[in-house]
């Protein structure tokens, strides 16, 4: 008996989310009427996450500026990130856009007009966009989730400590437990992580049916291929670039990818993607900043995403796009996508927003809508793997020796154990 209870409590948090992946959809199968009923299941989970984000980016974030007291390094820090946010989404609208001509798996989809989905536009433009990116209140910024204006007041108040000095050492060090509190808080949480897993799968399983793995396959494979190949040879390529230690990068980061992938949210792995890139070896200061602000910045997954869907109903539709407007297109969904992570289902109110400017029958997004769900775990792990790795990169241009800070963080963690 006591080896039994040995055994399980030496299984891997990794290793019970898979279990409550697979579980769910086992009983989702088996029973959609019950399984239905156990979407609060991750409904809880994600409101239990959604505690967290605010007070930790605010505690990691202003304790991790003040304790550089250099403004400057943190405005280095920011223009190395946003450089490296435009090249790396600009390479992954091109590897969309490839896939879609190669594959051209829209074509002899007979697109259903009046399907009664309604999605609203974007209505997003630069000017909206930079003035929604400034608080006019943190409260309301914290009790509405909006990351991107929680990192900038972060990053405005963490600054005004670092220029006060020792008069600011209370607040700062408040916000030092502050953070210490949330990551200890977050993995209370990350105890219910595969219950949340089990019920959000059975729900979705019993309320579309198995059939949602199947039905517009040659789409969902594309997009899982294009995000694979984006993957393996662009950050394949970076971590190689860049001498990042791949094999110590996957272990920290696997647990947040297959939280991100199984819950389709990114919020649900923001908490423990800092805590394990901080472990990973990356200074506080730049996992801080660079994580969050990656999330309204730096969606790789979801941009691929969007150039493959935008082409995918032109396809549908039998409308021939010439490469040229295929080029604009990509500008545009270049612009659009950023800052509205935030907004629920933010890529198809982004899709419906181009095709609308392109003069695309809308109604696609109806099409696509019903494995949608599917596509979203691809582009949000991915987009979280790609935030995991940009905080590493800027570490790397930042001049951190990863493998010796990942000794010296171990060695930490194991002082701190003993």
């Amino acid at each position: 008996m006591c080896n039994r209870s040995g055994y399980l409590k030496r299984i891997s948090l990794t290793t019970w989310i898979l279990i409550g992946l697979a579980g769910g959809i086992a009983f989702g199968a088996l029973m959609p009427g019950p399984a239905k009923e156990l979407a609060v299941l991750g409904t809880i989970f994600l409101r239990l996450i959604k505690s967290i984000i605010a007070p930790l980016i605010f505690g990691t974030l202003v304790s991790g500026i003040a304790g550089t007291g250099n403004v400057k390094t943190m405005g280095r820090i920011g223009g190395k990130a946003i450089l490296y946010f435009e090249i790396v989404t600009t390479i992954a609208l091109f590897v969309g856009l490839g896939a879609v001509n190669l594959v051209k798996p829209g074509v002899g989809v007979q697109l259903q007009k009046g399907t009664g989905a309604v999605v609203a536009g974007s209505g997003a433009n630069l000017s909206g966009i930079l003035e929604h990116t400034f608080p006019t209140s943190i409260v309301d910024s914290m009790a509405k989730g909006e990351v991107l204006q929680i990192v900038v007041f972060a990053f405005i108040f963490g600054a005004a400590c670092a220029t006060v000095g020792l008069k600011a050492r209370p607040v700062v060090e408040f916000c030092e437990s502050l953070s210490e509190i949330m990551f200890r808080y977050t993995g209370y949480v990350m105890l219910f992580a595969p219950f949340g897993v089990f019920g959000a799968m059975a729900a979705t399983i019993g309320d579309k049916g198995l059939g949602v793995l199947a039905n517009l396959g040659k789409l969902v494979l594309t997009l899982y291929g294009a995000e694979a190949f984006f993957v393996i040879f662009v950050f394949g390529g970076v971590v190689l670039l860049l001498r990042i230690p791949l094999r110590r990068f996957v272990r920290f980061v696997r647990e947040p990818f297959l939280l991100a992938f199984s819950t389709a949210s990114s919020e649900s792995a923001l908490p423990i993607a800092l805590e394990n890139m901080e472990k990973f070896g990356v200074p506080k200061h730049i996992v801080a900043f660079v994580l969050p602000t990656g999330y309204s910045f730096n969606l790789d997954g979801s941009t691929l995403y969007l150039s493959m869907a935008a082409l995918f109903v032109a396809q549908a539709a039998g409308v021939h796009v010439p490469f040229g407007t295929q080029l604009v297109m990509l500008l545009t969904l270049m612009l659009t996508s950023k800052g509205v992570a935030g907004v629920p289902r933010a890529s198809l109110v982004i899709l419906a927003g181009t095709l609308a400017t392109f003069n695309l029958p809308v109604e696609g997004v109806a099409v696509i809508l019903g494995v949608d769900t599917l596509m979203d775990m691809a582009r949000t792990s991915v987009n979280l793997l790609g935030n995991c790795l940009a905080t590493a990169v800027v570490a790397r241009w930042e001049g951190v020796d990863l493998i010796t800070s990942a000794a010296e963080a171990d060695a930490q963690a194991e002082a701190a154990a003993a």
